[in-house]
């Protein structure tokens, strides 16, 4: 294992870079996924990560230690516990990271199959969630406006779990123009002119589209969408949070599905 203890060192401070700006993140093509929970899932998609980064007294843990032991080949640098905490995105770093490389999209969104659509989600908790109840629910395609938070954010890779590993996530889409050549049934949610969720019909393929925390899905994104839909909410509250209100509909479309 290499051994790391300086902060001048560049590959350290390249890494620290990487932790704090999305604009990095973008530039380099690579991120870094905090945790065993993350490590495994994108092994189990993508393979070892190019690089493992672990605390001195984390390599120490049951399970870091058994994953070590498993992967002997995997590049593994060790760094103060100090140090690596100014590179995790929690306040008791989980002992280890893995620096990998954004998965490239697949090709471009493909206009007949099931997607869901993001227009100005900017919470990375509530966008990590929008993503794992997307993959829950068996969702695959994933479009994100240009003025979502970054799908690769530690805070957002954290909330989702390891759902962006088994999806294709696009970014920085025009969704009006996605949705004008869409070839199914393109849903928006919305509280103005919107049908009940329970009496809507549509034809599969299905496109969600689902907007911010405060002002919804954009208006010239809802224009474009075939149908407006409305949850019903029959207690003494007017909205949802976005990520339950995705849940709400993306579960109806599987319950529809299978009868």
């Amino acid at each position: 294992m290499k051994q790391i203890s300086s902060r001048e060192n560049p590959a350290f401070k390249a890494w620290k870079r990487l932790a704090r700006s999305g604009r990095e993140r973008r530039k380099a093509g690579q991120t870094l996924l905090e945790g065993m929970h993350l490590l495994t899932a994108w092994e189990a998609r993508y393979g070892l990560p190019p690089t493992v980064l672990v605390g001195e007294a984390g390599r120490q843990r049951h399970e870091i230690a058994a994953w070590l032991t498993r992967h002997p080949s995997a590049e593994v640098v060790v760094l103060p516990e100090a140090m690596l905490a100014e590179l995790a995105d929690t306040e008791t770093p989980a002992g280890i990271l893995a620096l990998v490389n954004l998965p490239a999209p697949g090709a471009a969104p493909a206009s007949d199959r099931d997607a869901v659509l993001l227009d100005g989600i900017q919470d990375p908790g509530n966008l990590g969630t929008l993503l794992r109840t997307a993959a829950a629910a068996g969702f695959v395609q994933v479009l994100l406006a240009p003025d979502c938070v970054s799908a690769w954010s530690p805070k957002v890779l954290r909330a989702g779990q390891g759902a962006h590993f088994v999806l294709d996530i696009h970014e920085n889409q025009d969704l009006p123009a996605f949705l004008r050549g869409y070839r199914g049934t393109s849903l928006a949610t919305s509280l103005d002119q919107a049908v009940s969720l329970y009496q809507a019909s549509w034809q599969e393929p299905v496109a969600w589209v689902f907007g911010s925390e405060g002002q919804g899905v954009r208006p010239e994104t809802l224009a474009q969408a075939q149908q407006r839909i409305t949850i019903p909410m029959p207690g003494p509250v007017e909205s949802l949070n976005v990520g339950a209100a995705a849940a709400v509909c993306l579960f109806e479309t599987l319950r529809r599905r299978r009868g």
